[in-house]
């Protein structure tokens, strides 16, 4: 089971490789829905003060400050180079796999809990886009898909079909970094998949 948080791919080669956190404190600390917010919004740009980031999730500026410290704290975010009296924050790392490990008390219930809320967020998050969708031009209409697909595996051929999964969207490296790199009519997009084997009793 692992939760893969992918708040930015794209902003350095010092800052390329999935990092795999198993400590169920570092965990937990993403266990919040503002948390996870200024994660993706700090994924988008390459830094943000507080302010900003307040102004881009919606929330006050003391809040935001707040969870910004806890996601430093915790190792996520750090701070980037100042902009004048301004100190903005950036991602740390560009890829968190969290993973839990069997010999770390704690970790796979911290691994349950963010991946709860994650997919409680994005279920949220879709389920608007398809509320509105009928506002939308059939191109893209006719580019989105929400699919699924049951098939027997074993737990290794599981493992490759994740790492697989996870690497998907690597083709479009660097856009939100560099707008420069993006096609003319891009647009800003997401991309959920869940990979699992059903539960044992049900089978």
């Amino acid at each position: 089971m692992t939760a893969d948080e992918n708040p930015q791919r794209e902003t350095g080669a010092d800052r390329d490789a999935r990092e795999r956190i198993s400590d169920p404190a570092r965990i937990r600390a993403l266990a919040h829905p503002v948390r996870l917010k200024l994660l993706d919004h700090l994924g988008d740009v390459d830094a943000a003060t507080a302010t900003e980031c307040a102004e881009a999730i919606g929330e006050s500026p003391a809040s935001c400050s707040f969870h910004l410290r806890i996601l430093e704290k915790y190792g996520y975010i750090e701070r980037a180079a100042r902009r004048g009296r301004e100190k903005p924050w950036r991602v740390r790392a560009n890829d968190f796999d969290l993973r839990p490990d069997p010999d770390v008390p704690g970790s796979l219930l911290a691994v349950q809990a963010v991946a709860e809320l994650g997919l409680e967020s994005e279920f949220l998050r879709v389920r608007d886009y398809f509320s509105r969708v009928e506002h939308e031009d059939d191109d893209w209409v006719q580019a989105s898909t929400f699919t699924r697909s049951t098939f027997w595996a074993t737990a290794e051929e599981l493992a490759e079909l994740s790492r697989e999964v996870q690497n998907l969207t690597d083709r479009f490296a660097g856009r939100s970094a560099d707008p420069s790199k993006r096609p003319p009519g891009a647009r800003h997009a997401r991309f959920l998949a869940v990979v699992n084997p059903d539960p044992e009793e049900t089978r």
